[in-house]
């Protein structure tokens, strides 16, 4: 028989959704107990955290099998090798081999899309994975390569997958989202579009470079009622002279001007933005542009983090602020993105939305992203009508005003 499989999940979406595809892997490959940690390397602390788990599970379950795959793998395959664990690159942690004890040689391997599990109402659908970009900053490229695309019809097979499975909302995510396509001749927008000929309800897109938003995709953000009004932008700084140290593709004024696009032509779009403090080099005045781009870009879905310097980067040997200070650099950017956040939601009170209700049947996310506790249960992968009646911190409380008939 068998032994368990077990898959822990660290970082991005992308992650979670690959989740699955090494859960299926090791499973297929079966033998002793195993525990697989699919790890993330966007900052120290990513790989902080998984070391931590890895020499957790080494001391408290000694008879396990203990793999370590994902970024931090990649990165100090090493360190994890050297503590005990097995490691699996990130090229080969879908392959069934890698968890069977054969000898896997990682390639450039043709993409294959990630698709999370059952167990949300909400899909997660990987399509893209590394980076082309080369940013100052990010680790990225070390430990997932240049960009690469899944291929628009096996894209389609797995949102089929998700669809027959009942999942009515698809979010598509990848390293680099935008650049989807750019070693196949096509675009995110072609790709959306032709999910659209599906019968999904609810299309949500991960983070998206700004400068990568064209007039096509920018269309279908603004105008195609089945894609959600929630932008999450790939912003890191709102200095110009930081962004040009991270050798980012768009300045301040970019940034804003898009979000006063977007907003022009879709009012309920919400704008979530990655934000990095402390960068190297980052003076009080750049940081002071920073914490203003939350107000000027109305970012109320904030991914904030201290910058941490990556082994290999450029900006890993740039003059460093030092941890303390990005620290509090960070938190005073949460601060500030919690106040407009609040202000956002306190405003939410008394309208209706359209709500996915997730497995357990009281919370869920309306189409722009507000999340969302129902003061009385409803069935789990409805999507239904509530209205909002208070805010409980970042969460809005509703009832429910009118239910879902095609479940």
């Amino acid at each position: 028989m068998a032994g368990r499989q077990e898959v822990v999940n660290f970082g991005c979406r992308l992650n979670i959704a690959e989740g699955e595809a090494v859960r299926a892997a090791a499973r297929a490959a079966g033998g002793r107990d195993r525990i697989i940690f699919n790890s993330c390397a966007v900052t120290d602390e990513a790989v902080r955290q998984a070391r931590q788990a890895v020499r957790r599970a080494l001391r408290e379950r000694p008879g396990a099998d203990v793999v370590v795959t994902g970024c931090a793998a990649e990165l100090e395959a090493k360190r994890f090798t050297e503590m005990g664990a097995r490691v699996v690159r990130n090229d080969a942690k879908a392959r069934a081999e890698s968890y069977g004890g054969a000898a896997v040689t990682p390639g450039t391997l043709a993409y294959a899309p990630a698709l999370s599990g059952a167990g949300h109402a909400r899909a997660f659908l990987g399509v893209q994975t590394g980076c082309s970009h080369r940013c100052t900053f990010c680790a990225t490229v070390l430990a997932r390569g240049t960009a690469r695309s899944a291929s628009a019809d096996a894209v389609i097979a797995a949102a089929r997958t998700a669809l027959d499975r009942g999942q009515r909302e698809i979010i598509l995510t990848g390293v680099d989202l935008a650049s989807y396509g750019d070693d196949s001749e096509t675009t995110l927008a072609a790709l959306v579009e032709a999910l659209l000929a599906l019968p999904v309800e609810r299309l949500r897109l991960s983070s998206l470079d700004p400068d990568r938003i064209d007039d096509a995709l920018f269309a279908l953000l603004t105008q195609e009622k089945r894609v959600m009004p929630h932008v999450h932008l790939s912003l890191q700084a709102g200095d110009d002279m930081v962004l040009t140290r991270m050798k980012r593709r768009h300045r301040r004024a970019d940034a804003v001007r898009l979000v006063e696009r977007l907003k022009t032509a879709r009012a309920d779009i919400a704008i979530g933005a990655d934000l990095i403090a402390g960068f190297p080099t980052e003076d009080a005045a750049m940081f002071a542009n920073s914490l203003a781009l939350i107000d000027d870009c109305d970012i109320v879905f904030g991914h904030i983090f201290p910058y941490s310097p990556r082994a290999g980067t450029p900006a890993a040997r740039m003059p460093q602020v030092g941890r303390a200070m990005a620290r509090q650099r960070a938190a005073a950017l949460r601060e500030a993105n919690g106040r407009r956040r609040h202000r956002w939601l306190d405003a939410q009170i008394g309208r209706t939305a359209s709500m996915l209700v997730e497995r357990d049947g009281v919370t869920g996310h309306a189409e722009n992203f507000v999340a969302i506790r129902l003061a009385a249960a409803a069935a789990p992968g409805t999507i239904i009508d509530v209205r909002m009646t208070a805010r409980d911190g970042d969460r809005m409380i509703a009832t429910t005003i009118e239910r879902d008939i095609a479940a």
